[in-house]
């Protein structure tokens, strides 16, 4: 139509080819079903459209299953209630849910779902045997008297497709992968991502015969994530010839993550011992992988004078874009001229750097030359590094960096941390410091707008207050929209909180924060009776929760404190009252256990329209005493929060 010309076009004369790719460009879930309301030809447009779909609610009300979704092809059924129990032992006649699953979803590919036993699995498996893509999760025990490899045989039997497997969730022994993968070779051959990295510091890492077994059988491996035993006094130690027989194994890898399994740990770290792994060795791996686009090595033990294999990444791997150092020393000398080790990558994208303790404010800035595409830098226990490094370093990359992570690093607490990002402060959106307040009363408080910082990530001491953080220069943050607070410590060192409340209350001054993530999992303190002297962890959820019936969130996943010597991390009566109060709240995720009356209380709350128990913790509870959330509890919970007497305003 020529521009100035009247014309009564309407979008229902759009062809509906267009209007269908329109629909389809839109992943976002709450945009979408905004567009599914504004007509009956949108809402068909939006379900036959929907690629994905994470399910919620009770197993048991059949009733409520969509069967508009005929185009979907992933299905997350991980979030189902009862969270974590069989999904399919609440009905006499298990395969008909299974069947009726694959009628109202027949065109999945990608599915993830919780595995409590293998029954489960070889009854959906055989429903969706053109698979390609399987995330189990399980946090509970395996059965110890299972056969090796069981809970995966149904999967493999019953899904010739799969190309990609992920059980970085799922709860196994090591033992259980390396003879199944050994026993399908078609399978393991269209293996082309495997995630067996363990986010639990409990669990074992993989031994090197068992990484070496597993890759042997899959050569044209993409994208390998595992969790392996660096340390040289461990049996299965990851050597050098064990990491050039890897490099081997998968010539085609273009994403590589090996972590140790002590990465995963709450405990900060000792850099004490030495890994067995020298930089002659990294130069011949970097060399037998061109295809590498993103590398992780958390070895959690030192590798020293490591700049010289780095300078090879830049040539042996030119498709290099993310990459992720733990514990190797000497990374960059940054004496020279021209650039050296680690800043020759000049296709970095994302750097990450953990406790490199040799890292000088030299060596940073010459990162800064060399990488100068770098959009996101994490530096972790670097001691060496300061303020005025860390300025200059974050001036020369003013123009790409937008993430940045500092933590653990001596010379940055709160307010040296955000001064030294002084030059991005108009352009960062992603942000993580430490809430360290030791100086913060000595030094200059620069109170300025962070306009495009949308999401803040910090780490507290357990007994310390985030009231500092506005005036540590964090006041202004029109854009923030989501928080995640991390506290650390063990009560049991401090009789009671030193003062009323955490501060949740001055996080109102971020007028767009809806979404918090509150992780108090390592927090540990007495469940039950505390000694004389002591107070037990119902009052310190007190003070943790306080002030959050100020605040305007949407959404809070709620990491419960721990007593590690009884297993129980639950809700206390004090955060249940307080979370009942918090009037704006309309999804509430608790990670830890509870009693059911406790969980009434969040009854009183008019907003909340899903709330979710999770165990997602290892080892999950498995024999609940009496008084804790069992199926009937949670089925009776679930019906009075969905119970057409309460009022939910939309």
């Amino acid at each position: 139509m020529a521009a100035g010309t009247s014309s009564n076009v309407h979008l229902h004369d759009i062809p509906d080819v267009i209007l269908s790719n329109i629909f389809s460009l839109e992943t976002e879930t709450r945009t979408r079903n905004a567009m599914s309301l504004v007509c009956l030809k949108w809402l068909l447009l939006e379900r036959s459209t929907r690629k994905s779909l994470t399910l919620r609610g009770n197993v048991r009300n059949l009733f409520l299953l969509p069967t508009c979704f005929r185009a979907l092809t992933h299905l997350d059924l991980s979030f189902l209630s009862p969270w974590g129990y069989p999904l399919l032992d609440s009905f006499s006649n298990p395969l008909v849910l299974a069947k009726f699953l694959r009628h109202a979803f027949p065109s999945v590919v990608s599915l993830i779902v919780y595995i409590r036993n293998p029954l489960t699995l070889h009854l959906l498996a055989s429903q969706w045997p053109n698979l390609q893509h399987v995330k189990l999760v399980r946090w509970h025990q395996r059965w110890p008297a299972a056969p090796i490899g069981s809970d995966l045989v149904p999967l493999f039997d019953h899904c010739p497709m799969l190309s990609s497997l992920d059980v970085s969730h799922f709860y196994c022994w090591t033992e259980d992968l390396p003879p199944v993968i050994q026993a399908y070779p078609s399978i393991a051959t269209s293996l082309s991502h495997l995630n067996i990295l363990k986010h639990d510091s409990s669990t074992d890492g993989f031994k090197s015969h068992e990484l070496l077994s597993i890759t042997a059988c899959c050569p044209n491996l993409r994208k390998l994530l595992a969790t392996c035993i660096f340390n040289p006094r461990f049996i299965g130690f990851i050597s050098d010839q064990a990491l050039l027989t890897l490099a081997l194994n998968c010539p085609l890898l273009s994403l590589l993550h090996l972590a140790d399994s002590t990465s995963m740990s709450n405990v900060r770290p000792n850099l004490i011992e030495d890994a067995s792994i020298s930089f002659a060795t990294l130069g011949d791996v970097f060399s037998k992988l061109p295809l590498l686009e993103e590398l992780v090595l958390d070895v959690c033990h030192n590798v020293k004078h490591t700049w010289p294999a780095l300078e090879l990444l830049n040539t042996k791997c030119p498709m290099l874009k993310s990459l992720k150092l733990g514990q190797f020393q000497g990374i960059c000398r940054g004496i020279a001229s021209p650039p050296d080790g680690v800043a020759l990558c000049q296709g970095l994208e994302s750097l990450s750097i953990k406790n490199c303790t040799d890292l000088t404010d030299k060596a940073l800035i010459a990162i800064s030359h060399g990488c100068h595409r770098l959009s996101k830098f994490e530096v972790l226990g670097c001691k060496q590094l300061t303020r005025k490094g860390m300025w200059e370093f974050t001036h020369n990359l003013r123009k790409t960096l937008v993430d940045v992570k500092i933590s653990y690093c001596k010379n940055l607490n709160a307010v040296s941390s955000l001064q030294a990002l002084e030059p991005i402060r108009d352009r960062i959106v992603k942000l993580h410091i430490d809430c360290v307040w030791a100086s913060i009363i000595g030094e200059e408080k620069s109170l300025k707008n962070w306009s495009k910082l949308q999401y803040l990530s910090l780490w507290i001491a357990v007994g310390e207050s985030l009231n500092p953080l506005s005036l540590s220069g964090l006041n202004d943050c029109p854009s923030l929209e989501e928080i995640q607070i991390k506290v650390q410590g063990d009560c049991r060192d401090q009789p009671k909180p030193f003062m009323d409340a955490f501060g949740l209350s001055s996080l109102t001054c971020y007028p767009n924060l809806t979404r918090m993530i509150l992780d108090c999992s390592g927090v540990t303190g007495y469940a039950l009776t505390a000694p004389v002297g002591h107070t037990d962890l119902s009052l310190w959820e007190r003070f943790f929760l306080s002030g959050i019936q100020d605040s305007t969130l949407n959404e809070l996943n709620y990491w419960t404190a721990q007593d590690v010597d009884v297993n129980q991390r639950c809700l206390f009566l004090p955060a249940a009252g307080l979370l009942a109060q918090c009037g704006s709240l309309r999804k509430l995720f608790i990670h830890g256990t509870a009693n059911e009356h406790l969980m009434m209380f969040l009854l009183g709350n008019p907003t909340l329209r899903d709330v979710q128990l999770r165990e997602d913790y290892y080892p999950a509870p498995d024999n609940d005493t009496i008084t804790e959330m069992r199926v009937g509890s949670c089925c009776r919970f679930e019906d009075a929060l969905n119970s057409s007497s309460r009022h939910v305003p939309d």
